[in-house]
């Protein structure tokens, strides 16, 4: 294809042009897959690593390496400049590998350069025989995983496949947020006592914070911090203000940006933008209620966002501040420019590209980095072109 008709076929939300075929090895060794025109910067896109089963989360150790979730339940570090991961981290509990469930998000322990902690969230099957949303945390020691410690057994359990969250993150302070989702269980996400479409809200070592907003009410499971979420899958820690950021799924439109306000009522499934499946009837009582809090953004049709981050300009100073948001449905890295709380604009970057993005993580770097959700999934680095 032409340049010229690459360019007439670019959207009106910016998608971006894809000006180097595939092929090629950037500086590194790894494989350059295309340069893309983007509305600030001109992108080179670089394949280093492929053959990974439905990734899902990523982090970054402080030596170089990457750790990288694959949902059937297999840990595994790449080190810097490998083109394959190291065989599988042994050590983790059972894992409930069915529909969305499976192993997903990954997180260090803020002091990770002296506890060697991983955090991981996954779907486990209870002694009742039904699945829901776990998180456990180990010391990474000589290729495995040891003194395993479950933080976290969701009460939001069922036969579904379906709807388990999962993002991690800490705050500031140190607290470590988890979403959960409803599990397909909508009226669930309003009811306190559930964690179902929940932000959950804990120490590192799995105790309550006392300022948690419910802690303290027989109606309120304390560990809830956010609620009246579908299946929130981003999260972040917007680096000025420190607060926490969130998206999650609406179901045939209706994917919402929030940001968490302690104690907060986001709404589903009785405020939403999501439309039913199949027919497309409205769902709820509307779009807005004064005790629910407006989302930031909304994409109706859905994008089906999955992963995000904040950019902080050190490789590409025209999107400082800027949030990045992994796009599945939309196969796109979508690019948010902000002030502060307030969304400005939309660009879809590398649409059809790569295929169903699931994470987005900014490099030690400053580089950004992607998983494909793909049975042959890969691991990308976006850097200046």
């Amino acid at each position: 294809m032409k340049r010229r008709e690459l360019l007439r076929g670019m959207s009106a939300l910016g998608a971006a042009a894809v000006l180097a075929p595939r092929g090629g090895r950037a500086a590194s060794g790894a494989r350059t897959v295309a340069v893309v025109a983007s509305e600030r910067h001109r992108l080179r896109v670089v394949e280093l690593v492929r053959g990974l089963e439905r990734p899902w989360g990523l982090a970054f150790l402080p030596d170089g390496r990457m750790l990288v979730s694959e949902r059937p339940g297999r840990p595994r570090l790449i080190a810097p400049g490998a083109h394959r991961p190291e065989p599988p981290l042994a050590g983790l509990p059972p894992i409930w590998a069915r529909g969305q469930g499976g192993l997903l998000d990954v997180a260090l322990d803020p002091d990770f350069g002296a506890n060697r902690r991983i955090y991981f969230s996954y779907s486990a099957l209870g002694p009742d025989g039904l699945a829901g949303t776990r998180v456990a945390r180990a010391v990474l020691a000589e290729g495995a995983l040891r003194e395993l410690e479950v933080i976290f057994v969701s009460n939001a359990r069922n036969t579904s496949a379906l709807q388990f969250g999962s993002r991690l993150a800490f705050d500031r302070a140190g607290h470590l947020y988890i979403t959960v989702g409803d599990r397909r269980q909508r009226e669930l996400a309003q009811d306190l006592r559930s964690h179902a479409g929940k932000v959950v809200r804990l120490w590192p070592d799995g105790r309550v914070p006392q300022d948690n907003p419910f802690v303290g009410r027989d109606d309120a499971a304390p560990e809830v911090f956010t609620y009246g979420h579908r299946n929130p899958q981003g999260l972040a820690r917007e680096p000025e203000s420190g607060e926490m950021w969130l998206h999650e799924h609406g179901p045939q439109g209706g994917d919402e940006v929030n940001v968490l306000i302690p104690g907060a009522n986001y709404g589903w499934p009785v405020i939403t933008y999501g439309r039913e499946y199949g027919t497309g009837e409205p769902i709820g009582e509307g779009t807005r209620r004064p005790d629910v809090v407006d989302p930031l953004k909304v994409w109706t049709p859905s994008i089906a966002p999955s992963g995000m981050a904040f950019c902080d300009g050190r490789l590409f100073p025209g999107w400082r501040g800027d949030l990045l948001v992994g796009a599945l449905r939309a196969q796109s890295l979508v690019r948010l420019p902000r002030e502060g709380r307030r969304i400005l604009g939309e660009e879809r970057l590398l649409a059809g590209l790569l295929g169903r993005i699931r994470d987005v993580r900014l490099g030690p770097e400053g580089a950004i980095y992607l998983l494909t959700d793909r049975q042959d999934g890969g691991l990308y680095r976006i850097e200046p072109a």
